[in-house]
């Protein structure tokens, strides 16, 4: 079932990154990549979905070979460089049967450099088509089973402790949303501070699933990609989290809740805490100045928090 969505999605899919091309990395850097790729580049595709400068290509070799690389200077972009690093040591972690691209190399110098798995896949569709989302939530029923508990010798931290920066928004929030009832943000804001209650578990979480960080492959299956900060949480956290763009391009998400296997026994409260934290992220991180590297990013980020706040109205029966 759809419903009407509550605003278009306000970024170009595909297209919110402003990313470093092939030609711009340093010549001793490219000739590395050459060599670990067995060939000569004739033909580089920057991936511009998702919302890091960083470079990201499919490479296309002389011999025919494709390969998808991710770079970012340990220097000029020392975050971005911190999360491939942190990205390339979940994705050496993760066992064969978890459905993402494998890892195949890796560089670290004055660059960190991920050679990853080249896959023949698309994103899904922007709206959300509830085919994609199906096999989205199949994939990440998969990563679930496989990642429970974590991969041994894995350093995570808990979900709880990593959310605790997540309502930390909340007074300022209540102070500039003036369009919004005080009481139900009192309310959403009581409920966001008890996340740790709910989001503890023996699971490996990505925590970071949306359209542009899953693909789904040519044989039709979905490949869950990006794993920069995963942590030791609840198993449905990421089911439930693959839900708020596709509620907020109008397929009816409650009922998936009550169909899937990961989600249909997790109590309405408890996603109504998931819901309440995610307003109180989404609606801060957007008020933050914009990246001139990601133009869309707070429109995303705003674009959510209205879906979610949305969302948890609908549930608890706010007018």
């Amino acid at each position: 079932m759809t419903r009407v969505p509550l605003a278009p999605y306000p970024a170009p899919h595909g297209r919110t990154a402003q990313r470093l091309e092939w030609g711009f990395l340093p010549p001793n850097l490219r000739a590395y990549i050459e060599r670990k790729c067995g060939s000569p580049v004739v033909s580089a595709t920057s991936q511009t979905g998702g919302f890091t400068p960083g470079f990201a290509s499919v490479l296309v070799c002389e011999d025919g070979t494709r390969h998808f690389v991710k770079a970012a200077s340990v220097k000029a972009q020392r975050p971005f460089a911190d999360s491939y690093r942190e990205e390339a040591r979940k994705l050496a972690a993760l066992p064969a049967d978890v459905p993402a691209p494998r890892l195949l190399w890796t560089l670290d110098d004055d660059w960190v450099v991920l050679g990853i798995e080249h896959v023949d896949a698309r994103a899904p569709h922007r709206p959300w088509v509830r085919e994609d989302l199906d096999v989205v939530l199949d994939a990440l029923e998969q990563v679930a089973d496989v990642l429970t508990p974590p991969p041994a010798g894995l350093a995570l931290d808990d979900a709880a402790d990593d959310f605790a920066p997540l309502v930390e928004g909340w007074p300022d929030l209540r102070v500039r949303r003036t369009d919004l009832d005080a009481a139900h943000l009192a309310e959403a804001e009581a409920l966001a501070l008890r996340h740790a209650e709910v989001v503890g578990g023996d699971t490996l979480v990505h925590t970071d699933v949306r359209s542009d960080n899953v693909l789904i492959a040519a044989d039709g299956r979905a490949l869950v990609c990006d794993w920069n900060w995963p942590v030791r949480g609840a198993a449905w956290f990421d089911s439930f989290a693959a839900l708020i763009g596709a509620r907020g391009d109008g397929l009816d998400v409650d009922e998936v809740l009550a169909s899937r296997r990961l989600l249909k026994d997790v109590g309405p409260e408890t996603i109504d805490i998931a819901i309440a934290l995610h307003v109180g992220y989404f609606l801060t991180q957007c008020e933050l100045p914009v990246p001139p590297t990601s133009p869309h990013l707070r429109d995303h980020q705003r674009w959510q928090g209205e879906v979610c706040w949305d969302w948890l109205a609908e549930r608890r029966g706010w007018a």
